[in-house]
């Protein structure tokens, strides 16, 4: 009986502040609408720039002459250092082949004998192309006998390091605003529902009613809010994206592809606002003392 009581008061504050409730609501829904847009847009921009990351390599530039034996022991030391996930050997021929595939012209007619070294294309495995790692790696392979010099894109990972960093921090801002904007605007709207029924608050307090089945409707009415909003906010992205889809080619609709589990998530944040936004204002406006 009690659980329907608190169930039954946590929907009525909806007919006691209609217009403040609405207005609740449509915020968090904005709210959740411009995180979730932003982070549709940060996870498809993140996975762009993973898929740059996993074209960085390195090349190691063996010492010449260099025996097979040599090229073997070499190959053998790069791929237990941690970091390599493996390694591709380019001979002097091989090396003359790509040089004329990117430049069209052959390296011994340029020179009239082939100076390219023989090399190990090395791949990093996931979590080693960052500049940091990347730099770490580089001296080490630097170290083993018969290498020459050990070369990788820095300056592009580093421009990925950095722009990565800035979405992140831009995401993390943005994200912030938006859910202490929402909070307080459901913490206002409860502190009106409370001061509506400010007397029968009064009245359940004095007759030694429960914390629980004093505060317990007003943050059901929170999470409820929320939990609409969150529910619009979803409803909108999921539309906002299929016409997306249906307007560009397979291949762009790719980077707008999300988890079907966002969805549900966005739901699940709108109600943990509407929960803290409550939690606020009863806290601030109820507490154990009986209301003015």
């Amino acid at each position: 009986m009690r659980i329907v009581y608190v169930i039954r008061e946590g929907f009525s504050g909806f007919r006691r502040a209609k217009l403040s409730a609405l207005g609740s609501v449509l915020t968090i829904t904005i709210a959740l609408l411009l995180l979730g847009v932003f982070y549709v847009v940060s996870m498809n921009a993140s996975r762009i720039v993973e898929g740059i990351r996993q074209r960085v390599e390195m090349e190691a530039f063996l010492a010449e002459p260099v025996a097979r034996a040599q090229i073997d022991e070499i190959q053998a030391r790069l791929l237990v250092t941690e970091g390599v996930e493996r390694v591709q050997f380019v001979s002097k021929d091989d090396a003359a082949k790509i040089f004329k595939q990117e430049f069209g012209e052959e390296i011994g007619k340029v020179l009239e004998f082939n100076p390219l070294p023989p090399s190990f294309k090395i791949f990093l495995k996931d979590g080693f192309r960052t500049t940091e790692k990347a730099d770490a790696l580089q001296k080490k392979i630097s170290g083993i006998p018969g290498i020459a010099d050990v070369v990788y894109r820095r300056q592009m990972l580093e421009f990925i390091d950095r722009q990565t960093k800035t979405l992140y921090a831009i995401g993390l801002g943005i994200g912030v605003v938006i859910a202490i904007s929402a909070i307080f605007l459901v913490s206002n709207t409860i502190r009106l529902t409370i001061y509506a029924k400010r007397k029968a608050v009064q009245t359940m307090k004095l007759v030694g009613a429960s914390r629980w089945i004093v505060r317990a409707p007003f943050l059901i009415e929170g999470v409820v809010q929320g939990m609409i909003g969150g529910a619009a906010a979803a409803l909108t992205i999921y539309y906002l994206i299929s016409i997306a889809a249906g307007l560009v080619s397979p291949d762009l609709a790719e980077f707008i592809r999300i988890d079907p589990l966002f969805y549900p998530q966005l739901v699940l944040v709108g109600m943990i606002l509407g929960f803290f936004g409550s939690a606020i204002s009863i806290r601030k406006f109820i507490g154990d003392t009986v209301l003015p």
